[in-house]
């Protein structure tokens, strides 16, 4: 495990999670994902991979999230690994976005902790 990631996202945030899916899925299926979110094994992603696929831009370094991710891995606190949902060849950051932003300023190549799950759902409600 790296010195910079937990080795589970903690139990927070699986309900920061669902309240973002939330804007794009209706209750049912948020809890469907979240409760695969909960069940999956942790894989790593590079930084990079991740952003690109999910098409998100980097956040900037001044951002105030960003900056307290930042600060956190200078004290030497581990972050908690990132989540992701697949859902019709997008990758959505459910949980982790300003997190995968600071290490991404540290280096683009570093391997993330994730919890990676497939939607099965065809269209987002």
């Amino acid at each position: 495990m790296s010195k910079f990631w937990l080795k589970d996202p903690q139990k927070h945030d699986f309900p920061a999670a669902a309240d973002y899916l939330n804007l794009l899925f209706n209750e049912k299926d948020v809890k469907v994902l979240v409760e695969k979110l909960e069940a999956a094994k942790t894989i790593f992603k590079k930084a990079k991979d991740i952003l690109r696929a999910s098409e998100l831009p980097l956040l900037n370094r001044e951002n105030i999230h960003v900056r307290e991710n930042l600060q956190m891995i200078k004290k030497g606190d581990k972050m908690s690994p990132v989540l992701l949902v697949k859902h019709n060849a997008k990758l959505i950051v459910a949980d982790g976005y300003h997190r995968l932003c600071a290490i991404y300023y540290l280096s683009e190549d570093e391997d993330i902790p994730c919890r990676l799950v497939q939607s099965d759902l065809k269209n987002k409600t």
